[in-house]
């Protein structure tokens, strides 16, 4: 599928109220064919999902530490985690320890997926995902833990008001660029 065509695909199921307001955008090299060219979301004209830029005021982690030491992760442990190291450490650790050793490997597990999830964007990764947006359900594009289809996902117009508002606990441990766009669809509702 040709890029204008993928791209008013994209635009024709964007709610109401966000359109106009988002852009697809891509870049192609023409003349340097080792270089797949950029795709990027942008929102009133700001560039908003754009690795490479560094003047955007959305994060992108460089390593596992970054992710661990964000004290606006906030990651639940639950009772089950904490019997699986007590369990491992044959209940031979202590209590408060054993709250620390779970939320640092649920931690670790998160930063994993999350750096796994974030990597660079081209454009012919765009096209792909995009593509798989359009022919996949709105259910499965909305629990991937691909970064790009939550993001396709949390803009299109079926996904109706009640549910954004039942996915707040879900967005929390999402990428935060996930987060901007489930709060840019809250504002608008």
């Amino acid at each position: 599928m040709s890029w204008s065509k993928l791209k008013q695909n994209l635009e024709s199921f964007l709610c109401p109220a966000l359109q106009g307001r988002v852009e697809y955008l891509a870049t192609s090299y023409r003349y340097l064919p080792d270089k797949a060219g950029l795709c990027n979301l942008a929102v009133d004209k700001n560039n908003v999902l754009n690795m490479s830029d560094p003047t955007h005021r959305i994060r992108w982690y460089q390593s596992e530490l970054e992710i661990k030491n964000d004290s606006d992760i906030q990651i639940p442990v639950y009772d089950e985690d904490l019997e699986a190291v007590r369990k491992e450490f044959k209940g031979n650790v202590p209590e408060d320890r054993l709250l620390v050793i779970a939320t640092s490997r649920k931690k670790s597990e998160y930063a994993k997926a999350l750096l796994s999830a974030q990597s660079t964007l081209c454009k012919s990764n765009f096209i792909v995902i995009a593509t798989k947006f359009l022919s996949a359900s709105i259910e499965e594009s909305l629990e991937s833990d691909d970064i790009l289809l939550n993001v396709l996902a949390l803009i299109d117009r079926r996904v109706g008001k009640k549910r954004i508002l039942n996915m707040s606990e879900k967005m929390k441990l999402k990428h935060p660029i996930v987060q901007y766009f489930y709060e840019l669809r809250l504002s608008t509702l």
